[in-house]
C-alpha cells in the first residue's frame, strides 16, 4: 500500500525525485562542508578517536567516519568552543571568617580556553568544575581571615584566589587572569555594630583634632607670650643700657670737664705763682704762702654774708692767724 503511494506520487510529480537527491546532497554537503569562524575551533573525531582540530577557514570532514565532539558548557553541548576570554559568575554562598562571623561573598572569574582538547577530554563540565573549585578555596581562603582583614584585604584574597585557580586549572587547558570578590555581605546586626564603631571612631577622631587645636592654641598664645615677654625685658636692657651709657658719657664728660677746668685752674694759679715770684723777687716759696693766705681769706669772707651770719674759728685757730701774719709780712718784704 505504502509502496503504491510512492509510485504514485512519482508519477503525479515527475520532478519530485530530483529534488529528494538534490536534498539529500545538500544534507551530505552540509554535514560535510564546515565553516569555522575567527576565535572558534571545533574537535573532530575520527572513528571514536580524537583526530584534529579545526581552526578559523573552510574545513572538510568525512561523513560517518568522522564527528564533532561537542564540549559540555553549563548544561548545553556545544559544537564549537570559544577561544576568547570569559566572565564566570560565581553564585554567593556563605563562608564563615576566622572570629566566626557569616559573610555572603559572590565572586566574578575571567578566564580563557588556551588548549580545547584538554578542556573537553579532561573536564566534563568545565564552567561547574571552576566555578565548584572557586567556592571551595575561596572559603578555606575567607577562614583564615577576620572580618576586618576580609574586608580590607580584598586585594590580598583575590591574588591568592588567582593562583590557586590558575594552578589547578592548568591542567584543564585553561588561563586565569582575574579573580575579583564582586560583594562582601556581612549579616545585618554585624554592619549596625560596624556602623556604631565608625560613628565612635569619627567621634574619637573629631575629639582628638579639637584637643590637638586646643593644644597648638595654647602653645601659640604661650609662645606669643614668652616672645612678648622676651621682647619687653629686652627693650627695657636695651633701655637700661642706654641710659647707663647716658650717664657713662655724661660722667665722662663731666670729669673731663673738671679734670680741664682743674687743668686750666692750675695753669692760671701756676702762671699767678709765677708772676707773683717774679714780683717779689723770685722768692717761689713767699709767693706760694701768698697763695694760700689769699685763699683763707677769700673762704672767710664767703661765710659772712647775709645779717646775723657767725663764724666759729675751729680749735686750732694759730693757721689761720698766721696767714693774716704771712700777708703782713708780704706786704712789708714787698715796700722794702
Amino acid at each position: 500500500m505504502e509502496d503504491e503511494i510512492i509510485y504514485t506520487l512519482l508519477d503525479a510529480f515527475p520532478g519530485f525525485s530530483t529534488l529528494v537527491t538534490i536534498f539529500i546532497i545538500f544534507l551530505f554537503m552540509k554535514n560535510m562542508v564546515k565553516i569555522v569562524r575567527q576565535s572558534e575551533v571545533m574537535m573532530i573525531e575520527r572513528l571514536g578517536s580524537f583526530n584534529r582540530t579545526m581552526k578559523s577557514g573552510l574545513h572538510f570532514k568525512l561523513p560517518v567516519i568522522e564527528q564533532i565532539r561537542k564540549i559540555n558548557w553549563r548544561n548545553e553541548e556545544l559544537e564549537r568552543i570559544d577561544m576568547r576570554e570569559r566572565v564566570l559568575d560565581i553564585p554567593a554562598q556563605t563562608t564563615i571568617t576566622k572570629d566566626n562571623v557569616s559573610l555572603e561573598i559572590d565572586a566574578v572569574v575571567y578566564m580563557q580556553i588556551t588548549d580545547p582538547e584538554k578542556a573537553v577530554y579532561e573536564i566534563n563540565d568545565l564552567p561547574l568544575a571552576i566555578s565548584q573549585l572557586t567556592q571551595t578555596t575561596l572559603r578555606s581562603l575567607i577562614g583564615e581571615f577576620d572580618l576586618d582583614e576580609t574586608l580590607a584585604s580584598r586585594d590580598k584574597i583575590n591574588s591568592s584566589l588567582k593562583i590557586v585557580l590558575d594552578d589547578v586549572t592548568n591542567k584543564w587547558g585553561v588561563l586565569v587572569n582575574r579573580v575579583e570578590l564582586a560583594n562582601v555581605s556581612p549579616p545585618q546586626e554585624v554592619l549596625e555594630a560596624m556602623e556604631k564603631q565608625m560613628q565612635a571612631e569619627r567621634e574619637r577622631r573629631a575629639a582628638v583634632l579639637s584637643a590637638e587645636g586646643d593644644k597648638q592654641s595654647r602653645i601659640a598664645r604661650s609662645e606669643g607670650e614668652r616672645q612678648e615677654m622676651i621682647n619687653q625685658a629686652t627693650g627695657e636692657r636695651e633701655s637700661l643700657i642706654q641710659t647707663a651709657e647716658g650717664q657713662r658719657e655724661a660722667a665722662i664728660s663731666r670729669a673731663n670737664g673738671t679734670a680741664q677746668a682743674l687743668e686750666i685752674m692750675s695753669s692760671a694759679e701756676k702762671e699767678a705763682i709765677k708772676k707773683i715770684a717774679e714780683a717779689l723777687g723770685g722768692d717761689v716759696k713767699l709767693a706760694t704762702n701768698y697763695m694760700i693766705s689769699k685763699s683763707y681769706i677769700d673762704a672767710y669772707e664767703k661765710f659772712t654774708h647775709g645779717e646775723g651770719d657767725k663764724v666759729y674759728l675751729p680749735y686750732d685757730a694759730s693757721k689761720s692767724m698766721a696767714a693774716f701774719g704771712n700777708l703782713g709780712d708780704l706786704f712789708n718784704q714787698s715796700k722794702s
